[in-house]
Order: structure tokens, then sequence, then C-alpha cells
């Protein structure tokens, strides 16, 4: 029987794989035999101090929108006609006061006149002095037969004709003076002129407008509210306006509009406003009715991440890991922020630094201090 033959590589190869074998399986018991290892902490991503929702007031706020427009605005015209204007004393933003002189018209016609008329007059009680003398004589002759009674009724008639005709000069004079009183325009009350028409030279008609006058320099903002909202409002409540100018002033509502627009279902509510140099009739002002304080639930503002046009805050969880918590807001006071859904009492959030966390991150919370820097990363 012939005797199998092994090359000597062959047999070098069967030897190493021999130890390969070996030392796997070695190694494997070995393994077996140890215990696994302890699951190893994860590191915090941020060194973060915790923040809690409190109860607290916020005041109630309404918004409106409407003009400045003035409280009262007197028009001031002439009461004199074909004069000419001969001065003109006060301009556009002058502030004036009652019976203050304005303008002047021309008087000579009007002292031609006068003298005219009180001639008539002096005519007129000469004529009367006369008539009423021998209206007296002849009523002495009465019972004497030398007068009739038809001449006596004539004296008599013509006493109180020449009367009356003295009472009738007496207006006209009366008139003619009135009317060279008005040859001066004078304010019918103190306020400030918010318009001039009135030109040197010019001869206006009786009742031609020439200033405009806003009554005591006061303005007011005519709020447009809503028929549901203008119920929450009364007389004496407070409000805050801001023009367009940037100027900001505190009002108070004088009175409420006792009907409602019915194409705009708004009503206008009147505010009576401050003097201010930066609030003028006729801008447009926005403002807030301070309607008192209602209980809410807030959290700084540091606390909440803005993100994709939503309002996130991230949760402390009992284990320090952060939960990405979509809240809704409402009314801002200072730094805090109402959450009105999303927030509840009790629970931990992170005060700042949210925006470097992600939802599932581990944080390690710290005691919060005033005036503490912003969490930085833990290296």
């Amino acid at each position: 029987m012939k005797k199998i033959k092994i090359k000597p590589v062959a047999i070098i190869l069967i030897a190493v794989l021999a130890v390969v074998t070996g030392a796997v399986v070695l190694f494997s018991s070995a393994s077996g035999n140890k215990a696994e290892p302890a699951a190893v902490a994860p590191k915090p991503a941020l060194t973060v101090a915790a923040a809690q929702p409190e109860q607290t007031r916020l005041p109630v706020r309404l918004s409106a929108n409407g003009n400045i427009v003035a409280w009262q605005e007197a028009i001031i015209g002439s009461e004199s006609s074909g004069l000419r204007l001969t001065q003109v004393l006060v301009n556009v933003g002058d502030a004036v006061k009652a019976g203050q002189l304005l303008a002047r018209f021309s008087g000579d016609s009007v002292l031609a006149d006068v003298a005219q008329a009180r001639a008539s007059l002096v005519e007129a009680q000469a004529t009367a002095a006369d008539a009423a003398g021998n209206a007296a004589r002849a009523r002495t002759l009465q019972n004497s037969g030398a007068l009739s009674t038809q001449q006596i009724n004539q004296y008599n008639t013509s006493e109180q004709t020449a009367k009356a005709r003295v009472a009738a000069a007496q207006a006209v004079l009366d008139a003619q003076q009135l009317r060279g009183n008005k040859t001066q325009v004078l304010a019918p009350d103190s306020g400030v002129i918010s318009a001039r028409s009135a030109t040197v030279g010019a001869v206006v008609g009786n009742g031609t407008e020439l200033f405009r006058l806003i009554r005591g320099g006061r303005l007011e903002w005519r709020a447009e509210v809503t028929s549901e909202e203008v119920a929450r409002l009364k007389p004496g409540s407070a409000a805050q306006v801001t023009a367009a100018s940037g100027a900001q002033v505190q009002g108070t509502v004088r009175t409420v509009a006792p009907t409602v627009d019915p194409l705009t279902r708004t009503a206008l509510v009147y505010v009576d406003l401050p003097r201010n140099p930066g609030i003028k009739a006729g801008m447009f002002a926005q403002g807030e009715f301070a309607l008192g304080t209602t209980a809410a639930l807030t959290l700084p503002q540091q606390a909440l991440v803005l993100r994709d046009g939503f309002t996130y805050a991230m949760r402390i969880e009992p284990d320090n890991t952060v939960r990405q918590l979509k809240l809704q807001t409402g009314r801002r006071l200072g730094d805090a922020v109402e959450i009105v859904q999303g927030a509840l009492i009790g629970e931990r959030y992170v005060a700042r630094g949210a925006a470097f966390l992600a939802d599932g991150d581990t944080v390690q919370v710290v005691a919060a201090s005033a005036g503490s820097p912003a969490p930085a990363a833990s290296k």
C-alpha cells in the first residue's frame, strides 16, 4: 500500500490554522468570563439655571387707532360788511387770550355814518320838543273853546310822532356805533390760531371767515373701537397715546359716543390730551386703554426661543434632559411674558441659553443667581 506524502508547505499551513483556532477559542473563553463594563453617563451639553412659571397679575389693555383733532374749533368771522382790512395782528400758531385784538377794519366810513346818525337824532329831538310844547298849549285851551277837539288831537298826534322819530334816530345811532365797534376783531376765547384767511387790504362781506381758533388749545384723540369693545370703556379711564411723530402722552377718556357707525360697526371714544409740542391736530395716533389687571402665568423672556415663527421653551425633566415645548404667549410686562397655553406651575425650564439646546439634550442645573452670565457650553 502506498503512503500519502504531504508537502512541507501544506504542513506549515495546517499548523498555523491550528494555532489561530486555539487562540480564538482561548480569547472567547476569557471574554465570556469577564463582566460587562457599566454604561457611561452622557456628558451635559450646557450648564444652565432653571426658571419656573410664576403666577402674577398683568395689566389688561385695549388697543385702538384714531385721529387727533381739536376739542372745539371756533370760527371767527367778519361782522361788518363792505369794510377794508387795515391790520392783521396774529398768525397761525399764535396763542391768544379772550378779548385780544386780532384784526382791525378801516373805520372812516363808519365814523361818518355815526356823525350823520347823531345829527339826525339831534334834529329829531328838536322837532319832538317843539311838538311837545304845541301839544301842551293846545291841551290848556281844551276847555276854553278856542281850539276844536280835532285841532287838539292833531297836536297830540304830532307830539307822539316826534317822540317816535327820536327813538328811531337813537336806534340808528346805536346801530352805527355798534358797527363802529365791529371794526375791531376780538378773540372770543383763549386758544391757538389754527387757520387764517384774513388778508390786509381785502374788503370782506358780513360773515366772512377770518380765523379759526382751537379753544383753550385743547386737543383730543378720537379712538375707534369695535361695538364689542366699547362697553368696556368708561369716562375717566386712562389711555396711553402715541402720535405719528413718536410723542407719547397720558390721556383720559372724556366720553364715549352714544352711537355706533352702522357701516364700520365702530364707535368713537373721546380722549382728552395734555399739551405736547409733538402732538398736532390732524395727526394719526395709536393708543392703549388701561382696563385693570388679571391673573396670568408668566416666564422670563430669556427662557423663550422663537423658531419657525413659533415660541418654544426647554422643559427640564427629572433626569436633567430637556424637552422642547411649544407655547402660546400673550401679554408682556417688562421681562415677564404671559404663557396662555403649554406650561404648568411647578415645571422647570431652562432660564437662559435654550436656543443652544436640542430636544433630548442633557444639561447640568445650577442655582440661579441675580446678574449671572449667560450659560456656557460644558467642556
